[in-house]
């Protein structure tokens, strides 16, 4: 966990790397979350839209992204988090999270997150605001 001494502009946050995304995890977040909306779990109904395949939630990057930042400091910290659904995340795509510190003020930091597939895609960015001290 972080502390104001350790944190400046330009601080990295560790990047959170996620395993692919399996239809099991799109599943299991449907049930967790209450989102059963069918383009993300059933493949007839993807394809039915024009899509070779069913994709994952925008919420499921979003709690990603959230894990990433707990990761760094405690969720009681957590003055603002907001993002931008950017790309979807296929099926078996591997999300990468990754957080920079932009600014550090009257002790708060904002930082720049962003998740990433392994080709470079950007699914979501977004920024929060994050208590150091």
């Amino acid at each position: 966990m972080s502390t104001a001494g350790e944190v400046s502009v330009g601080t990295e946050l560790p990047p959170l790397t996620l395993p692919p995304i399996s239809r099991t995890t799109l599943a299991l977040f449907a049930g967790a979350s209450g989102d059963h909306n069918p383009i993300h779990i059933d493949l007839d109904v993807a394809r039915s839209a024009g899509l070779d395949d069913v994709f994952a939630h925008g919420m499921l990057s979003m709690a990603y992204l959230g894990r990433l930042i707990t990761n760094w400091v405690p969720q009681e910290r957590i003055r603002s988090y907001r993002v931008r659904f950017a790309a979807i995340t296929p099926v078996h795509g591997r999300p990468t999270c990754t957080g920079r510190v932009v600014s550090v003020e009257d002790g708060l930091a904002t930082l720049e997150l962003a998740v990433t597939l392994a080709d470079g895609t950007v699914t979501l960015a977004g920024e929060a605001t994050v208590a150091i001290s």
